[in-house]
């Protein structure tokens, strides 16, 4: 239950900031949202992971690509949105709908695009034209490539339940990991507003 709670902070912290944060104020929605989004991922749990030691992969999270010190406040914020826009492509699939309770799952979905949306807002106010590359290039491109490498996962697992449960771990997991690009955000914030 701690590790679930863990969990759930880091995606909190994920999703939002202090007011400002992402040059853009989230509102109070998004944060629930984010919570809740990580109790849905933590309650669709269907087999224990023991049952599935197995099917372990190390999908190579690119989290110094993503962490890096270089990353600029518009290439975090574009991450940030893939990963979440990535996670939700993974969980609106046929084969996803077969893999989880629906009613979570669906839960699970709104939640995520509602996060989208209030991220857009915010992708919008920070990338210009000249910066409508950053999805292509980089960091970006390496979370693309990531779960590209679930999707293949997946694939060749033939979708199986433990499959499946390896996936919604390492997406718990890596939307987790994101805690620090969130924190460097705000110090990118706070550096910018007290100018």
């Amino acid at each position: 239950m701690a590790f679930v709670l863990s969990l759930l902070t880091a995606l909190v912290l994920v999703s939002y900031g202090h007011g400002g944060s992402l040059g853009c104020d989230l509102s109070q929605n998004h944060v629930l949202l984010g919570r809740k989004t990580l109790r849905l991922l933590g309650q669709m749990r269907r087999l224990s992971p023991r049952f599935c030691l197995q099917d372990r992969m190390d999908f190579a999270f690119p989290q110094e690509m993503v962490e890096g010190s270089q990353l600029q406040e518009a290439q975090a914020i574009s991450v940030l949105h893939e990963m979440l826009q990535q996670s939700f492509n993974l969980f609106h699939t046929e084969r996803s709908s077969a893999a989880w309770d629906t009613t979570l799952l669906e839960q699970l979905r709104s939640g995520l695009h509602q996060q989208l949306d209030d991220l857009d807002i915010c992708l919008g106010r920070v990338m210009g034209e000249e910066d409508s590359a950053l999805g292509r290039t980089g960091p970006t491109l390496a979370v693309k490539r990531y779960f590209q490498g679930i999707h293949v996962y997946l694939q060749e697992k033939k979708y199986s339940d433990c499959a499946w449960e390896i996936v919604r771990l390492e997406i718990m997991r890596s939307l987790s990991s994101s805690t620090s690009l969130q924190e460097r955000l705000r110090v990118m914030d706070g550096d910018l507003n007290s100018l």
